[in-house]
């Protein structure tokens, strides 16, 4: 087949290198200039980090390099993308800086019209394949809030930014920062900043609760999280059989303490109590919606004063004050100087080279994404999603979903019929939004349960980890070169040599 790809970071690179494995004459298309998705120089804001260590965040066929410390920074991660890129020789199959500008069906529905753009060039005339896969990825639209006063602010000199819109920290040196959220991306931002602000505002309608990433400055926090036993500690749609089902049976007491003893040594470590940040609810909440790391050296600037955190608070309007200097007025009452303000406030789940009437049989009435396994449309034909799975584990659960695709495609998937896969992803959704109370980023949301949707990728292809490896993930870190075997496995089952 004739396969475009939109989108060239970890899921659309996935994509690429497995589906030509399969013979596919596949094109990737990306607006920017280089590969690597939220990891790419355009989008990457300043002191991003993974949320991994390296040796779970790589594709299964090669690791991240010796030499790259255990948390890597966005230019390595971007530079292991590169590197990926040539060793399986993907160079020729990219279109970077070239953007998607329409997507549509071909009348008889049996292929797609595929409408580019090189930047400075005018639009191109519509390009046929036989299938699309939309790998644009969920984290690459931010969301920027409609703020009341954002005229008066920008003609006082102010300015209103993204967080990956971020391109230096000089851009903040000497000024009044306003950073709003409390995600990772908004502490990271707001740990950065701090340093070279003249003060720094964090603006956080919701705590979240923060891992360090050594537990009591001793245990790597990937022996937590990063683990069978961590997803284990929360309680999936479906509870399997073992040592799940005991940990949310008779073990629950146990399961709870120990969830209450790593909330309360990240508590002590981080000096929440003191710094007034306790996040409300229990620390099993850290599920419902990311889990997220704290920034290195976030919380001992707010000890020191360097950053303030207005706990329980939103930007209620933007102006300028009495002297014509931009400011920020929160909804407690206070007023705080705003030369910057860092938005670090969520993504958009959209596909804007889809129209409409595309957009409306993907999504529910709500405008949450109905995908079977994260993957495959109800009522689109020729159309699959990679990444559409927000994971710890975010270039192997691409992978994975490749070689799912790659055998949707041979027609060797034993699928349910399309009512039963249906009432499945209803039922996924809702669950989701229980569990999330409504964070669940249009239904693409699986943290922290990246394994249980790998697991079921890989139960669907009959290729299932063998179980002394699954035995060793519950106390070890997933090393993702378990998985080495699923794709030439899958080749050999559909006649190609491995």
């Amino acid at each position: 087949m004739k396969i475009a790809v939109v989108g060239a970071g970890f899921a659309g690179l996935a994509s690429a290198k497995v589906l030509r494995e399969f013979g596919h004459d596949v094109t990737v298309f990306d607006k920017t200039p280089d590969v690597g998705g939220v990891w790419s120089a355009t989008r990457r804001y300043s002191g991003l980090r993974t949320q991994n260590n390296k040796g779970s965040y790589s594709f299964s066929d090669l690791p991240m390099p010796k030499d790259f410390p255990e948390w890597p920074s966005g230019e390595q991660v971007q530079a292991y993308l590169e590197q990926y890129v040539a060793h399986h020789d993907l160079g020729g199959a990219l279109r970077l800086s070239t953007e998607v500008v329409r997507a549509e069906l071909t009348t008889a529905e049996d292929g797609w019209l595929v409408t580019a753009r090189h930047v400075g060039d005018p639009v191109g005339d519509p390009e046929p394949f036989d299938h699309l896969v939309v790998a644009n990825g969920i984290f690459s639209d931010p969301v920027i809030p409609g703020f009341e006063g954002l005229a008066q602010l920008m003609r006082a000199g102010g300015k209103v930014v993204a967080a990956s819109q971020l391109a230096s920290v000089e851009e903040a040196r000497g000024k009044n920062v306003v950073v709003v959220g409390y995600g990772k991306s908004a502490c990271d931002v707001a740990g950065e900043l701090g340093q070279v602000a003249a003060d720094t505002h964090v603006v956080a309608r919701n705590l979240l609760w923060k891992l360090p990433k050594r537990i009591g400055k001793a245990l790597n926090y990937k022996y937590l999280l990063l683990t069978r036993l961590g997803e284990g500690l929360f309680r999936y749609q479906t509870v399997a059989g073992g040592m799940e089902r005991f940990l949310h049976g008779p073990g629950d007491p146990v399961r709870r303490s120990m969830l209450s003893s790593v909330g309360a040594v990240c508590s002590r470590q981080l000096r929440l109590k003191e710094v007034g940040l306790v996040p409300r609810g229990e620390f099993s909440d850290i599920a419902r919606s990311t889990v997220s790391l704290a920034t290195d050296g976030f919380f001992e600037q707010v000890a020191d004063g360097a950053i303030t955190v207005h706990r329980d608070t939103e930007v209620e309007r933007l102006a300028a004050d009495e002297q014509g200097a931009p400011v920020a007025v929160l909804s407690d009452g206070t007023t705080v100087g705003a030369d910057l303000v860092v938005c670090g406030t969520g993504f958009h789940q959209r596909v804007p080279f889809l129209d409409d009437d595309l957009q409306a049989r993907l999504k529910d009435d709500r405008g949450n994404f109905q995908l079977y396994r994260q993957i495959l449309p109800h009522d689109v034909p020729h159309l699959t999603f990679s990444g559409y799975n927000s994971s710890l584990f975010s270039p192997l659960s691409a992978e994975m979903a490749a070689a799912w695709t790659a055998a949707h495609l041979a027609g060797t998937l034993d699928l349910p019929p399309l009512e039963v896969r249906r009432e499945h992803v209803t039922d996924r959704v809702a669950w989701m939004e229980k569990r999330t109370e409504g964070k669940h980023a249009r239904g693409t949301n699986v943290i922290p349960f990246s394994l249980h949707q790998i697991d079921e990728m890989l139960d669907d292809l009959d290729l299932d980890l063998p179980p002394a490896t699954k035995a060793t993930q519950w106390l070890m870190p997933v090393r993702p070169k378990a998985y080495r075997h699923v794709t030439p496995r899958l080749k050999e089952r559909t006649g190609r040599p491995a």
